[in-house]
């Protein structure tokens, strides 16, 4: 009787049942060829089989030491983070989405796990402590109470069956708060966690929470969502449960993947109108709550003052949530592909061309009226011409759309531009004066800078108002330096440092205090403390009165600023207002940094952006390489370090071998045409970074959570199309709105 062939095997297709063993064991010492896939072919059965949340999109910008610190650690960052000085290091929002869905996804995967082992609560804590009794068992046994613990206890189907109906809802409330990140806390938790959705609809077959979560956890093959995937289930979910954005927003994400983007469009906003109208109702209902925000700020809660305090706790209900910033970004990136999608047809000839041809026959005429072909010529031409100028048209206005998007996601993150230099050394010179470490200069009339910086808080803007004299038996100077008798000291509070929305910084009219950029700022603002201070001054010192900019993180910050940027490529903004907006974007992307929480992301409309300048020749005229741009800002109080020369042979080795590993870990990568040409574009990139004679000199130490800026290693295919349209879109100059006689500008052609 011939054997059954094995199920599940790699190479099962492969074994020919006619073959020896002698044969076969002679083979057995070839390595066997691992076939190339192929996406165009039907899914085999060797093919990988993976959750679906695996497939979705910016999961490496979720990743971090959030996923493994104890939920407690967490928990008080977070509360810290949300007491601290403005702009907040880490965009609150976020931060508490993510201790939420730590403690959901934990609580889901103890459940899962005591349901799949059948072991109830008090069994399982009393095989923990079973140790803990007299001679290392419990001590009511070993006493012979007949106290047993009864350690043997198992669950009934129909507890498991509600211990996994719970897992579910833990799971389906993690997946609407975020479900990037959710997706990635899964990733790291047990293996149980993927079948508990699947077990609960076996017997509750309409349980929307469960058809949720299954959503996410169904296996399917590798790289095909888009095939594998029906919208059938999300329908129902969202039939049922019409007042929740999660559903609707996992929805327009998944016809993303499918190139539905008209659809995805009206998901994203429903979606985003059912967020706001939530929002709305809960603001309504709750009272006036702002907490401390900037040093010598106070504290509003429900009309009573309370001072500055960091042990500050929020309720859950009370917290900020994240929802209406995942459906700008998401909109947003919609409507920059629909923009995309309209560039080829409106720059394209070969419809006006076949049409020509459609009216011939192998070279001859149909017409031979040479009045009517003309004509008909004319007519053809006239049509293809008002196609490409209706695409234009989409061109601009998807474009437009995508960038009100972004500015409006922008707009819930803050910067500040530190204090000024000038600002930064007065005060310094009034508190080592005061403290008699430093005299003041002979010569030098006394600065008000401080008083004009962002002290219109105190005192109503009199600084000499806030300065509080006192003697040495305050308790604060005891423990310090000797004080001289008879002298009173100000207490001097920091200035506290101005503080924008990021979308300020993108509007027609940015503030005037930022510090220049590209320049040499650091470097001036140190000369100027150097000449008034003498060189006892410590790093510590030195750290306090170099500007240093921040940036509120937030995981997709990143990929939306280089976005915009992709906007006005398509927008057509002026080389002059476009290249003070590539400025602004290097200048917040340099300080963003996600520290302790977050580690680097990869962005793929970074490195779109970057093809796009190289594919149209740098047109907007940047002085330097957008990777030097980029370059991490230098830690406050560090100075350069000095850089090992090489050779230009160790340079060119060293940056293959760096390609070769940055190719390897490529998850593009699928044969040997890919790999070869995955290094040649990034040995292409070293080389255009390393050519850019205005690099800085020296390395710097780096911040946290940032690398080089390589992001993603391939451009996608956007950036040729974006690039496309700088080159070859007509430029148009569109009008001030209405004239005199009423009627609305039209749009000035120029010559490309």
């Amino acid at each position: 009787m011939a054997k059954k062939k094995k199920r599940g095997g790699a190479n099962d297709a492969l074994v020919d049942p006619n073959i020896n063993s002698a044969s076969t064991s002679s083979m057995e010492s070839i390595p066997p060829i691992s076939p190339v896939p192929d996406i165009n072919t039907e899914t085999s059965s060797s093919s990988l089989i993976i959750c679906r949340n695996k497939h979705w999109r910016y999961i490496s910008s979720f990743h971090g030491p959030w996923l493994q610190l104890p939920p407690e650690v967490l928990e008080s960052l977070a509360y810290s983070n949300f007491a601290s000085p403005r702009p907040r290091p880490i965009d609150p929002a976020v931060f508490f989405d993510l201790v939420k869905i730590r403690r959901l996804v934990e609580d889901a995967t103890d459940l899962s796990v005591r349901a799949t082992n059948g072991t109830t609560l008090s069994s399982l804590n009393n095989s923990l402590n079973g140790s803990n009794g007299i001679f290392g068992g419990g001590g009511p046994a070993t006493l012979g109470l007949g106290l047993g613990r009864n350690g043997n206890a198992k669950l009934s189907r129909e507890r498991r069956h509600r211990m996994r109906e719970l897992a579910t809802q833990k799971l389906s409330r993690a997946y609407q708060l975020d479900e990037i990140a959710a997706s990635v806390a899964t990733m790291q938790s047990t293996s149980s966690l993927e079948e508990v959705a699947k077990l609960v609809l076996q017997r509750s077959p309409t349980d929307p929470d469960a058809k949720y979560v299954h959503f996410f956890h169904e296996k399917i093959p590798s790289r095909r969502l888009a095939e594998s995937t029906d919208l059938g289930s999300l329908d129902e979910i969202i039939h049922d449960r019409p007042t929740e954005a999660g559903p609707l927003r996992t929805r327009g994400v998944t016809r993303i993947f499918k190139e539905d983007f008209i659809d995805a469009a009206r998901d994203l906003t429903d979606g985003l109108l059912i967020c706001r109208y939530m929002m709305s109702q809960h603001k309504s209902d709750t009272p006036e709550l702002r907490l401390v925000s900037t040093n010598g700020e106070t504290e509003i809660k429900s009309g009573v003052v309370h001072r500055p305090t960091y042990e500050v706790k929020v309720e859950d209900k009370d917290q900020p949530n994240g929802l209406e910033a995942q459906f700008l970004f998401q909109r947003a990136g919609v409507y920059l592909a629909l923009a995309c999608q309209n560039i080829h047809p409106s720059l394209d000839d070969s419809m006006s061309q076949n049409n020509f041809d459609s009216i011939t026959i192998g070279g001859q005429e149909k017409n031979t009226d040479p009045v009517k072909l003309e004509s008909s010529i004319n007519s053809i031409s006239d049509e293809a011409h008002q196609r490409q100028l209706e695409a234009r048209k989409l061109v601009k206005a998807y474009a437009k759309r995508a960038l009100r998007d972004y500015i409006n996601y922008l707009s819930n993150f803050e910067y500040t531009p530190g204090l000024s230099p000038e600002v930064a050394v007065d005060f310094l010179r009034k508190v080592n004066s005061a403290a008699g470490g430093v005299p003041k200069s002979k010569g030098t009339p006394t600065n008000r800078l401080l008083e004009m910086s962002g002290n219109s808080g105190l005192s109503g803007g009199n600084l000499s108002d806030a300065l509080i004299p006192h003697s040495r038996s305050d308790p604060m100077h005891q423990a310090g330096r000797p004080f001289r008798e008879g002298v009173s000291y100000p207490r001097l509070p920091l200035p506290p440092a101005d503080v924008y929305p990021i979308s300020v910084l993108f509007s027609s009219s940015p503030p005037p205090n930022l510090p220049p950029f590209p320049s040499s700022a650091l470097l001036q603002t140190n000369l100027l403390a150097r000449d008034q201070f003498p060189e006892q001054l410590s790093a510590s010192t030195w750290a306090q009165i170099e500007p240093f900019e921040a940036v509120t993180y937030h995981p997709l910050l990143t990929d939306a600023l280089h976005s915009l940027l992709l906007c006005h490529s398509l927008l057509q903004t002026s080389s002059k207002e476009h290249l003070r907006h590539a400025h602004m974007a290097a200048r917040l992307a340099r300080v963003c940094d996600g520290y302790p929480i977050f580690v680097a992301c990869r962005s793929p409309s970074r490195a779109d952006w970057i093809e796009v300048i190289r594919q149209a020749n740098n047109w907007l005229g940047l002085e330097k390489s957008w990777e030097t741009l980029c370059t991490p800002a230098p830690l406050p109080g560090h100075a350069s370090a000095p850089t090992k020369e090489e050779t230009e042979a160790e340079i060119k080795e060293r940056r293959m071998q760096e390609s070769i590993l940055e190719a390897l870990a490529d998850e593009g990568v699928v044969d040997d045409a890919t790999f070869r040409a995955a290094v040649a574009a990034r040995e292409r990139r070293a080389e255009e970074q390393n050519s850019d004679n205005l690099t800085q000199g020296g390395s710097s130490p780096k911040r946290w959570a940032q690398d080089d800026g390589k992001g993603y290693p391939r451009s996608t295919g956007r950036a040729e199309e974006i690039a496309k349209w700088v080159r070859e879109a007509p430029q148009v100059l569109e009008g001030l709105g209405k004239g005199k006689g009423g009627k609305k500008g039209k749009g000035r052609k120029q010559s490309p």
